[in-house]
C-alpha cells in the first residue's frame, strides 16, 4: 500500500514538472526573434530617364513602280545596291506600247494630210466665192471642214505624244540617290500600273523609330533632345531630336511611333539597333524596393514594415506600379526612412518579434531608368 501511495506521488510529480517545462518551451517560442535582414526606403530621384531600343532607318521610304502595266523583262539591281539619281532599275515588255507609238504616228500622218486636202479645198471655195460662183454657205462649210481636221490633227499630235509617254514608261528610273532595300517585282511577273516593285531608302537624313506606350508618349515632344547608342557602335553616343509623334496608338500593340532624327554619321548603316534614352519631363514620386521585399497576402500586395522601438513587423498595404532597374516601384503604404523586411517574407506575421542582422541599405537603390515597363496588378 505505501509502494503504491509513493509511486503514485512520484507520477504526479512528474506530470507537474512535464507541464511547466511545456509552457516554458511555449513561452520561448512565443518571445523568440526571428533574425531577419532589412532595406531602409528611400525616395526615388525627381526625374526619371527612359530607355527605348528602335533600328535606324531612313528618314524617307520610297516605294516604286511602273506608270504601266505589263511583264516585268528585267531587273537592273539588287537588294542592298547604291544607286545614283536617273539610274535604270528594271524595264517591263515595250511590244505593245511601241505599236501604240506605230498607231498613233500614222494616225498623226492621216490627219496632216487631210488638213492639207481641206486646206487646198478652203482656198478654192474663197476664190470662187470672190468671183461670185459660190454662195456664202458653201464657203463657209469648206471653212468649218479645214478647222475641224486642224482640231483632229492637234487631237492625234496629242494621242502621239501620250503613247511615247507610255512608251518610256516601260522603264523604271531611280528618282533619287538611295539605296535598294526591297524587291517585290521579278523577271516574268505580270505588275499593274501603281503596283510596287521597289522600295528604296533616300540618301540623307536617318532617324530612330521607337515604340512608346501610353503611360510614358506624355513624356515624348517634338523637339526634345534625346541620346542614341547603338549596339554596333558602343563607344558612338549621338545627339538627337525627336521629328514625330504619332497621333494615334498602334492598333496591335497599343505603342505610339516616336521618329528621332539624327545627325548625319557615316558610321551609322541603315538597320543598326539603337537604343534612346530621355529624361522625363514629369516628376517621379515614389519608392524603390527589391522584389524580395514584396509579398502576397490575401489578394493583397504587402511590405512587412519594421517597428524600430518594439522591434517588431506590421504588415502594410502598397500600391506598386513599373519595373525598376532595382525591383519594383511603390507609390504608395511607405514613407521614406522606413525598415522593410528584404527577404522572407513569407514567414512573417503581424506582430512577430524579429531581430535585424544588418541593413542591406544598398538593395534599395534610386530609379535611374526604365525599360518597356510592365505594369502589376495592385
Amino acid at each position: 500500500m505505501r509502494r503504491e501511495l509513493l509511486w503514485s506521488a512520484l507520477v504526479g510529480a512528474s506530470m507537474v514538472l512535464l507541464a511547466g517545462c511545456s509552457q516554458e518551451k511555449k513561452a520561448d517560442a512565443k518571445n523568440e526573434e526571428r533574425p531577419v535582414k532589412t532595406v531602409e526606403v528611400a525616395a526615388a530621384k525627381s526625374i526619371k530617364q527612359l530607355d527605348y531600343s528602335g533600328s535606324v532607318k531612313a528618314r524617307y521610304d520610297v516605294s516604286l513602280s511602273f506608270r504601266v502595266g505589263g511583264k516585268i523583262l528585267e531587273r537592273v539591281v539588287n537588294v542592298g545596291e547604291h544607286v545614283k539619281s536617273g539610274d535604270l532599275l528594271a524595264r517591263i515588255d515595250p511590244s505593245d506600247y511601241q505599236l501604240g507609238v506605230s498607231k498613233a504616228e500614222a494616225d498623226l500622218d492621216a490627219a496632216s494630210r487631210q488638213v492639207e486636202t481641206y486646206a487646198l479645198n478652203k482656198r478654192r471655195a474663197q476664190s470662187l466665192f470672190d468671183q461670185n460662183v459660190v454662195s456664202k454657205s458653201e464657203l463657209d462649210q469648206r471653212n468649218l471642214a479645214y478647222d475641224q481636221a486642224v482640231s483632229s490633227q492637234k487631237s492625234a499630235t496629242t494621242a502621239l505624244q501620250q503613247a511615247k509617254n507610255q512608251l518610256s514608261y516601260t522603264n523604271l528610273y531611280a528618282t533619287s540617290a538611295g539605296i535598294v532595300t526591297q524587291v517585290d517585282g521579278e523577271p516574268g511577273q505580270v505588275v499593274s500600273a501603281g503596283s510596287p516593285v521597289m522600295t528604296m531608302a533616300l540618301d540623307g537624313e536617318k532617324e530612330v523609330v521607337i515604340a512608346v506606350p501610353e503611360t510614358e508618349i506624355s513624356q515624348f515632344k517634338v523637339g526634345k533632345s534625346v541620346k542614341a547608342q547603338f549596339w554596333a557602335r558602343r563607344d558612338l553616343v549621338l545627339t538627337g531630336t525627336v521629328r514625330e509623334v504619332a497621333g494615334s496608338a498602334n492598333a496591335q500593340s497599343r505603342t505610339f511611333n516616336v521618329r528621332v532624327s539624327l545627325p548625319q554619321n557615316p558610321d551609322i548603316l541603315l538597320g543598326m539597333t539603337a537604343t534612346i534614352e530621355a529624361q522625363g519631363d514629369e516628376p517621379q514620386s515614389g519608392f524603390d524596393l527589391p522584389l524580395s521585399a514584396i509579398a502576397k497576402v490575401d489578394g493583397k500586395t504587402v511590405v512587412w514594415v519594421v517597428n524600430p522601438t518594439s522591434s517588431t513587423v506590421e504588415m502594410r498595404p502598397v500600391s506598386v506600379g513599373e519595373f525598376s532597374a532595382t525591383g519594383l516601384h511603390v507609390f504608395s503604404g511607405v514613407r521614406a526612412g522606413d525598415k522593410v523586411v528584404a527577404a522572407g517574407t513569407q514567414f512573417m506575421t503581424e506582430g512577430m518579434k524579429i531581430a535585424v542582422m544588418g541593413d542591406d541599405s544598398g538593395a534599395v537603390a534610386t530609379t535611374a531608368g526604365t525599360n518597356a515597363s510592365a505594369s502589376v496588378i495592385n
